[in-house]
């Protein structure tokens, strides 16, 4: 519910969790007032108190006093150069070249439901009365320029959206300098901030940290959400634990350069920011364009960094993802590439296949080196027709023979890239990405593709769709393994050349838009080079991703923990892999890498190439096991219990059914030790009224999770784990 009160000039978006409120100060001025636990009535909108804090914070011009300055208010949408000196959320260079912005109030519309975004990814509700959405028109009463500020509040969940959508209604060309999408303002900084960074097979790190006076910034220049960042920013009260305490957080709905950043200024107020990163970024706006900002999700929680993310779950599984896998459970597979790498032909991947099935695989992945001259990474992406060499009778009779043996068939695809040695490069040299007479540098042997330019993208999706039309795939994983470098385009104006990374994202969004409209049937995957671009963004159109390259079980412990922050299980791929790891030359238990593995969609990327009984036997066990609580796997609730961030030598974490009564709870020893302390772990998420038979036992659910069980036997060893199942007895 979305309430205007014109006695009090203030705006309250409320549900049965949540309140967030500000109001319009003097007529013109959007000011934030708060946002927490839901209140009843907000009665006290505008009690920012009225200082004079001195000259060094100026009060807006033609004001009757020095109690009021734009640099302490607390604001919704600064801007630059009127008198707060703190980060701005947008600005614009004018025709006669100055860059002051002073937005004031012009009215506002309340409507049912959420639109969708021009061009963009966003969440999305299914009837109107889902959500409720609030659109507030500001200008600037001198340059006019507008900027129209939307919010949506769903009726079910603690979660606000923002975007803002910025027009030129003048008569002379501007050039927009920064367009973030919310930037909020608390009233203190008694905060921790967390972050997740990392690097390639080091995804999704978990940080955290007291807020510090002066600007932290977390962004990615990559050309794509990045391994490096999430788009992502939470905080948290410095005694928010898992379990209890409140918690913030800032995603963004976008794949592409971002920033988040935090502000402390001298007085202890905090200010947040997302949106696109304004370095290297400029949009020339012209008299009548508009320029549309990615969606920003704002979920709030009192219960803890679990509670937070069982909103944005909640909310990525209901209203981001699109299609018929939405809430369908997703199929085990086996992924050809730690077997055979580019060595294979049709005999080969047939006995794979054969091998797999005898497990209980559901799909056979083709991974890289399928198409054009493909033996290696040094040549034929772009080229997206059948390697002759590997099959010279073409890939459908593979196809055909995979599903007479009642499996699903994938395919892997790089469609935003091109190879120096290709017959796409050779025909098109000036499609890449580029800055001129600049060299052009090489990451992995390829080039990136300005998906910004409509010929481009059509050539692509031209290939693709050829491709499948003729070829029944059932499951694509699209990959990305570089970033942006020579960030131009052949065919854009000098004034123009800023834009080229954000029309990248926006032609990537609709060639992905085009294709899985055409191909409704296929279970996109998202990959780059492993969680290098595993954000909502591209989730609005896979509805999951490749956690990591790195399929080391004790690695995988830390990083599907930290995902899990933000993702829900059934978006996280996660595959039992051989040992030594490919990745890390560590040996860990069969039956950790397969705890690990079922934590997300459960696949295989062992050699079935070459029989071997005793391991054999165990995956045929554990796809069993992961075939029988599949469901709740996938879409059960997951409650994090131990982290191993906090607790390096073990974690242990778990799966509720929505209707409680059923649980899987599974524990991790990472680093034993001699005469080594009794683990305890105490459960969650169950019904404390209900008794739950847990190995031979009949235990309370209060029981379970207030006084919780011992390990025993205590897991002794390096790399193991075990997994309780819990059923509520009548």
């Amino acid at each position: 519910m979305i309430i205007w009160n014109p006695e009090k000039q203030s705006f309250h978006l409320q549900n049965s969790q949540i309140s967030y409120v500000f109001g319009i100060a003097h007529q013109r001025y959007l000011v934030h007032c708060y946002w927490g636990k839901r209140i009843a009535d907000c009665s006290q909108p505008h009690d920012y108190p009225k200082l004079d804090r001195s000259s060094f914070s100026p009060t807006p011009a033609e004001w009757p006093d020095r109690t009021f300055s734009l640099d302490t208010v607390l604001q919704e949408y600064p801007g630059h150069g009127a008198g707060d000196y703190r980060e701005p959320a947008f600005e614009v260079r004018y025709a006669d070249g100055h860059q002051v912005s002073n937005l004031h109030y012009v009215s506002h519309q309340i409507v049912s439901g959420k639109l969708a975004l021009d061009g963009l990814p966003a969440t999305w509700v299914s009837s109107p009365e889902e959500a409720q959405t609030l659109r507030v028109t500001m200008a600037d009463p001198v340059t006019h320029l507008q900027v129209e500020l939307s919010y949506t509040i769903f009726r079910d969940l603690p979660v606000v959206t923002r975007h803002a959508r910025i027009t030129n209604p003048g008569v002379k060309p501007l050039r927009l300098l920064r367009a973030l999408s919310c930037s909020l303002d608390f009233p203190d900084s008694e905060f921790e901030q967390i972050q997740f960074p990392g690097a390639w097979a080091r995804e999704r790190q978990l940080h955290r940290q007291p807020l510090n006076p002066g600007i932290t910034v977390l962004d990615s220049k990559r050309g794509a959400s990045s391994t490096h960042q999430q788009p992502f920013i939470g905080l948290v009260r410095p005694h928010t634990t898992e379990m209890q305490g409140e918690a913030w957080g800032l995603h963004l709905v976008y794949s592409g350069n971002f920033t988040a950043r935090t502000e402390v200024d001298a007085y202890q107020q905090t200010r947040v920011q997302l949106g696109i990163n304004p370095h290297g970024f400029g949009w020339e706006l012209n008299p009548g364009d508009s320029f549309q900002t990615p969606e920003a999700v704002l979920a709030w929680s009192e219960t803890g960094l679990n509670g937070l993310s069982h909103a944005l779950h909640t909310l990525y599984r209901d209203h981001l993802v699109r299609g018929p896998y939405r809430h369908q459970t997703r199929p085990i597979l086996a992924n050809n590439w730690e077997s055979t790498y580019f060595d294979f032909n049709e005999e080969k991947l047939l006995r794979f296949a054969r091998n797999a099935k005898a497990l209980g695989v559901e799909l056979l992945m083709l991974d890289d080196g399928w198409f054009g001259e493909r033996n290696g990474d040094t040549s034929s992406l772009g080229d997206w027709f059948v390697n002759q060499q590997k099959f010279p009778h073409g890939l459908r009779p593979l196809i055909d023979q995979v599903h007479a043996l009642e499996m699903k068939f994938g395919l892997w695809f790089e469609p935003e890239m091109v190879s120096r040695r290709s017959e796409l490069f050779a025909e098109h040299p000036d499609w890449v990405l580029n800055a001129g007479d600049q060299p052009l540098s090489e990451g992995r042997n390829q080039y990136i593709l300005d998906l910004g330019r409509p010929e481009v993208r059509d050539n692509i999706l031209e290939q693709l769709s050829t491709f499948l039309a003729s070829h029944p795939v059932d499951y694509i994983k699209w990959d990305m393994n570089r970033n942006m470098t020579e960030v131009g385009s052949s065919t854009a104006r000098a004034a123009q050349q800023q834009e080229t990374a954000h029309r990248y994202m926006l032609g990537l969004y609709a060639l992905l838009d085009a294709l899985t409209t055409r191909f409704p049937h296929i279970l996109f995957e998202c990959c780059a080079g492993g969680g290098g671009r595993f954000d909502p963004g591209m989730l609005f159109y896979m509805p999951q991703a490749w956690v990591s390259d790195n399929t080391d079980a004790a690695s995988r412990v830390q990083i599907q923990y930290a995902t899990s922050m933000l993702y829900p299980p059934v978006m996280q791929c996660a595959h039992v892999s051989e040992v030594p790891n490919h990745q890390m030359g560590r040996s860990t238990s069969m039956a950790m890498r397969g705890a690990v593995a079922m934590s997300g969609n459960y696949g295989l990327m062992l050699d079935l190439m070459h029989s071997n009984a005793e391991r054999d036997d165990a995956v045929r066990q554990q796809i069993a096991f992961y075939k029988q609580h599949r469901k709740l796997l996938q879409f059960g609730t997951f409650w994090r219990l131990i982290s191993p961030w906090e607790n390096p030598d073990f974690a242990a974490w778990m799966f509720v059914s929505p209707d409680q009564s059923e649980a899987l709870l599974m524990a991790f020893s990472l680093v034993s030790h001699a005469s080594a302390p009794l683990r305890k772990i105490r459960l969650a998420g169950l019904d404390s009224a209900s008794r739950y038979q847990l190995d031979n036992q009949c235990l309370g659910g209060d029981e379970l999770m207030y006084r919780g069980i011992f390990v025993d036997p205590p897991l002794s060893r390096d790399y193991i784990s075990r997994i309780w199942h819990l059923k509520r007895q009548p």
